[in-house]
């Protein structure tokens, strides 16, 4: 990597960095820049979006797990949807060269759990430290390591995915939330061209997921909510019916639009307590549901309802089985606006306003970026 003037690129000693002191206090500092190790390169960042699960961070701890226990005043810097540039590479890299622009993974499994060799190192049985103490080699970007609020970051090659050329840093940061809708879709089983999806939620992920099942020849794609601004959005990314459930029975509107039959699938990301059991009576006998937002206490779930209509349900994290390189593609293609979510840009200077912006829905924000460096 060179400079604007030619010249190579001197990777410093010390970074800029915010750190999570107290339960959503933030606080700037310098830390020293990371060095990468075996099958690691340092990434010059450029922007990161905030995502839910570091809204929970800030505020609440879990999921983050930092010397085994909550992510406070460990000098620890969260945030994990991020866009850089490579600058220096860890002994014996060559899958990615000095100058590459990437989009990062949040999860590097362990690698020898019975669940990373399965492929499903997001849920890595090693989830920072096991029950030991013993640090097994797990990386969860933000979550279990350092993550991308700062100036530098280190990240293993099996997490990077080259930035399409042709994606903006802003747009680049949000390919990881498609990455989880795809995973979402995947974990149904994949979505075949022609069936139905209903999406209850229309955040982030949600908004997303349309986007995604839309490109994936998905028919009809229903979207549920409470916001009619959210809906309409809805619609430019791809939904064929929006159901506004402050005027309409959800359950009532999907059977309607399907013809009394239900959709093939459902992905409920609005963490509704009441959503699986809506889920349960919008899918047909026999579909599929995914869970993928987080409801805030327990919910009951009538059971015997799934077991009489042989419901599958399942719950994700994060973004597995690489499903970001295929999202990056459809996003390359432009067949997945991921610009159409970003609402808010921030300079790194402000990052506990963009953080109220993006708890506080401030504005409607359903995307909030922080500009870190510039890519130059």
């Amino acid at each position: 990597m060179t400079t604007a003037h030619g010249q190579p690129f001197v990777v410093p000693k010390s970074m800029r960095a915010w750190v999570l002191d107290d339960p959503g206090q933030l606080r700037l500092t310098e830390k020293p820049v990371p060095a990468p190790g075996a099958a690691e390169v340092l990434v010059r960042i450029h922007a990161i979006a905030f995502c839910d699960g570091d809204i929970r961070i800030v505020t609440k701890g879990p999921p983050a797990l930092i010397e085994g226990g909550l992510p406070f005043n460990k000098n620890f810097t969260p945030g994990h949807e991020y866009v850089g540039t490579v600058v220096k590479l860890g002994p014996d890299v060559d899958e990615f060269a000095v100058g590459d622009r990437v989009v990062v993974e949040v999860h590097y499994g362990c690698g020898r759990c019975e669940r990373c060799r399965a492929g499903m190192y997001t849920s890595c049985l090693n989830y920072g430290m096991n029950y030991q103490g013993h640090n097994k080699g797990h990386r969860a970007n933000g979550f279990t390591t350092d993550g991308g609020f700062a100036e530098y970051a280190v990240n293993n090659v099996n997490t990077l995915v080259h930035a399409p050329d042709n994606v903006g840093d802003e747009e680049a940061t949000l390919i990881v939330t498609a990455g989880t809708a795809m995973y979402a879709l995947d974990t149904l089983g994949g979505l075949i061209a022609g069936q139905s999806v209903a999406v209850t939620g229309p955040g982030a992920i949600g908004l997303l997921t349309v986007a995604v099942a839309k490109a994936l020849g998905a028919k009809p794609v229903i979207l549920t909510g409470t916001r009619d601004a959210r809906l309409e959005l809805g619609k430019k990314m791809g939904a064929d019916h929006v159901v506004n459930i402050n005027t309409e029975n959800p359950v009532d509107a999907v059977k309607r639009l399907t013809h009394g039959k239900g959709v093939h699938y459902v992905v409920e990301a609005s963490g509704n307590p009441n959503g699986l059991n809506d889920g349960m009576d919008m899918v047909m006998r026999g579909g599929k549901i995914c869970l993928v937002g987080f409801a805030n206490a327990p919910v009951q779930v009538d059971v015997a309802k799934l077991v009489r209509n042989h419901i599958s349900v399942f719950g994700i994290r994060g973004e597995g089985r690489s499903a970001t390189h295929r999202a990056a593609a459809l996003v390359a293609e432009g067949r997945v606006n991921a610009k159409l979510i970003h609402t808010h840009t921030f300079g790194m200077d402000d990052v506990p306003t963009a953080f109220r912006y993006s708890r506080d829905r401030v504005e409607d924000a359903i995307k909030v970026v922080v500009k870190i460096n510039d890519n130059k």
